[in-house]
């Protein structure tokens, strides 16, 4: 009887984490986005080294316009093929699981997400008129780690870990101003990666 009252509990349990929780969420989808944003990085290098910019001299230097209008072209394509990939394997892991993908909860996830990056993404923009572009990198996350904790109510609460160590990391490159891109590669790659497995591992 004690073992049919355990199971019943944990039915229930599952039952309400379901109806209040996003967890179709998958650990591949973190693996692959932070991929996507290693060989970006390593790329966006390659870009500064044909173009004979010693990206680690301590040496202010200025960026053509057209060149600025290149990184930001690799950025917003790292950023579709990230999300491409999360919606690809999320509803993978939906069917999996067969509970449906689109619910009262997505949207409220998709809500606590979308506030904090559509601030994040005007204030960045901004940064780019002003021509303050040392100042993106770091901007890009915090901006995306406030937006982790704030979605994180509705989803595992394992992504708020991910979100206050990119808060850290972001705080840390505002004091070395110039090298964005290299924790721009461990904000959005490494620690992407390093999240998925865990969860994949965990949740799997």
């Amino acid at each position: 009887m004690k073992d049919t009252h355990q199971e019943d509990l944990m039915h229930i349990r599952s039952m309400m984490e379901r109806s209040s929780r996003f967890i179709s969420l998958s650990g591949l989808s973190g693996i692959f986005a932070g991929t996507f944003a290693l060989i970006g990085s390593v790329y966006v290098y390659y870009l500064f080294e044909k173009r004979g910019i010693a990206y680690f001299d301590s040496k202010e230097v200025s960026y053509s316009l057209d060149f600025i209008m290149e990184l930001a072209f690799i950025g917003g394509s790292i950023l579709v093929l990230g999300l491409v990939s999360g919606i690809f394997f999320t509803y993978r892991k939906s069917k999996k699981l067969n509970i449906p993908i689109w619910t009262n909860t997505t949207k409220k996830l998709i809500i606590n997400l979308i506030l904090p990056l559509t601030v994040g993404g005007v204030f960045c923009v901004a940064l780019l008129y002003h021509n303050l572009l040392a100042l993106i990198a770091p901007s890009t996350l915090l901006f995306y780690g406030l937006a982790l904790i704030n979605a994180e109510k509705y989803t595992f609460s394992d992504i708020k870990y991910l979100g206050f160590c990119e808060i850290i990391l972001g705080c840390v490159s505002l004091f070395y101003l110039g090298k964005g891109l290299i924790f721009w590669g461990i904000g959005f790659g490494v620690l992407h990666i390093l999240y998925g497995l865990i969860m994949f591992k965990k949740y799997k």
